[in-house]
């Protein structure tokens, strides 16, 4: 579990708001009835049968609001797997294991085990056990993974394994309720309830490695061995995959993120296909420092977006029209906060698609699509000649 130190849908958002107002008219029920009766222990029993009576018509509501949360339970725990891996340094085995979780998904035909890149890194095959729901253990037959967005997806053995739904991480908003499933501190298959607090932090300090990030925010308790697991809304989908915390003491303070799915899909399908993630990109230059000032002359009220610099002739940037000086307002209908918002989302978006912007050009909203193609990989430098 990376630790950063301090250093879902509108049909079932009613459901949960539901939920609250019963619990506040059952909380004030209770604060009314104890003021009234001043905790008499001088009551009848028929008296006590009959708010035992009354208490349970009023629970009842929440009773069935909790039947949600254990047909979500029924649903996705089978897709949840606990990962032990024994990592091996400089080609030998050592004394350190990584205790994690995952979920399986399909591809194609073929199940999957989606997790954590730093669960299974420097780990061997037959080093990398993966116990089922049903306590099963299995090898995966394959693993790859991205560094730069921490995610890792194995291959497994098809034992008629059950697998998890996706959902359109892209329709999350906060306030959505969510359920965490995982293995903290190697207690497997636990499970912690809450809501999205956040989206799109960015600038958590994940090591060198973790450059592409836009996590989704919970207090959903997240701990140390959830890394890996699924973040659930009350679909029983999958919306995102737990990956750190915020914390000072290494446990849970009610601070976790977890990769939005949409991401983890593109990244794990690239993998699968290709063996490697390549990179999109659009060819401009983004203007880092783009201030108050300057989003004023262009005629904004405030920074937002990513202001172009400059386009590369022939790029997909140029071939959509983009020009010097546009702000990027929109990107495949997701507002751009800054320059690296956009530069993250391009990065994460699969090669070849076609995406909708919205552009600020001359007070102006103009609409273009831009076809992202591949990143350029970057040029190598020649070896200098061996002194003679």
């Amino acid at each position: 579990m990376h630790a950063a130190q301090i250093a879902n849908h509108r049909g079932f958002r009613s459901i949960g708001l539901t939920w609250l107002v019963a619990l506040a008219v059952v909380s004030g029920w209770r604060s009314a009835a104890r003021a009234q009766e001043g905790f008499d222990e001088d009551l009848s029993a028929a008296s006590r049968r009959e708010q035992f009576e009354q208490l349970a018509k009023e629970t009842t509501l929440l009773e069935r609001q909790s039947n949600v949360l254990k047909r979500v339970i029924k649903l996705v725990g089978p897709t949840v797997v606990h990962i032990d891996a024994e990592k091996s340094l400089y080609g030998r085995r050592s004394d350190v294991e990584e205790a994690g979780s995952g979920f399986i998904v399909k591809f194609g035909e073929k199940p999957h085990v989606i997790t954590n890149r730093h669960v299974v890194k420097n780990a061997q095959l037959p080093d990398i056990r993966i116990r089922l729901a049903d306590g099963r253990v299995i090898n995966p037959t394959k693993v790859w993974s991205d560094p730069e967005t921490d995610i890792a997806v194995m291959s497994v053995p098809d034992y008629r394994l059950a697998c998890a739904e996706v959902a359109d991480s892209n329709m999350v908003e906060i306030g959505d309720f969510v359920l965490a499933l995982g293995s903290p501190f190697g207690l497997s298959h636990s499970v912690t309830f809450g809501i999205i607090s956040a989206k799109g932090r960015r600038d958590l300090k994940l090591g060198d490695e973790v450059r592409y990030q836009d996590f989704l925010q919970t207090d959903a308790a997240i701990n140390p061995g959830n890394s890996g697991g699924p973040l659930i809304n009350l679909r029983g989908e999958v919306v995102g995959m737990n990956t750190a915390i915020a914390s000072s003491s290494g446990g849970n303070e009610g601070i976790g993120f977890t990769i939005p799915i949409n991401i983890v899909m593109v990244v794990t399908k690239q993998l699968v296909e290709r063996g490697a993630v390549v990179r999109a990109f659009m060819g401009v230059a983004l203007d880092s420092k783009f201030s108050p000032q300057v989003a004023t002359s262009v005629g904004l009220l405030r920074p937002r977006g990513a202001r172009v610099t400059r386009v590369t002739p022939g790029s997909p940037a140029d071939q959509a029209r983009l020009l010097a000086g546009d702000v990027v307002l929109k990107y495949d209908g997701v507002p751009v906060d800054n320059d690296m918002h956009l530069i993250n989302m391009v990065n994460l978006t699969e090669v070849g698609r076609t995406v909708p912007l919205v552009v600020f050009r001359e007070q102006k909203l103009v609409n273009l699509e831009c076809k992202v193609g591949a990143a350029p990989k970057p040029a190598t430098t020649a070896p200098a000649p061996p002194k003679q």
